[in-house]
């Protein structure tokens, strides 16, 4: 199954933060103007994505151990303390993942802001030349215009 299709238990707060579904998130990260932001949420979703199947098959395989109908002679107890750490390792890369994807989130500005770049307009000041008569130049050669007080 592919990562982007697996079900994660942050894909309805990446809805609400960008207010596109994940699928369309996906889409527009691998477009040329993909944001810095969305690409790194989807990277954490993918990642937590995978914490979160191993945490489920974990759980299934201990559930299947511990099973009623299962008989006395099958349990290991060894067994079920390598399960114990590889569900701890799990759980925690999940948390990790969590963590980073909500202070992620918690920062990231809406889409819509994300997705056009900042315009910037130079004013431009148009101006009129005086007429010759008010040209504050000399009249003729070696002519000085005097000054009044």
């Amino acid at each position: 199954m592919s990562i982007r299709i697996k079900p994660c238990t942050q894909d309805g707060r990446l809805q609400e933060v960008f207010g596109v579904p994940v699928t369309d998130l996906y889409g527009q990260a691998a477009g040329p103007d993909a944001s810095a932001v969305v690409t790194r949420a989807l990277e954490l979703r993918n990642f937590l994505a995978l914490a979160e199947e191993q945490v489920a098959r974990i759980r299934d395989r201990v559930h299947a151990a511990m099973a009623p109908e299962r008989g006395m002679d099958e349990l290991s107890a060894d067994e079920l303390r390598m399960d114990v750490q590889w569900l701890d390792a799990a759980l925690s890369a999940r948390d990790g993942y969590r963590t980073a994807l909500d202070d992620l989130l918690r920062t990231a500005p809406p889409l819509h802001r994300l997705a056009r770049p900042a315009r910037f307009t130079q004013q431009t000041v148009s101006t009129t030349l005086p007429a010759a008569s008010a040209s504050p130049t000399p009249e003729g050669p070696g002519e000085v215009r005097s000054r009044r007080r």
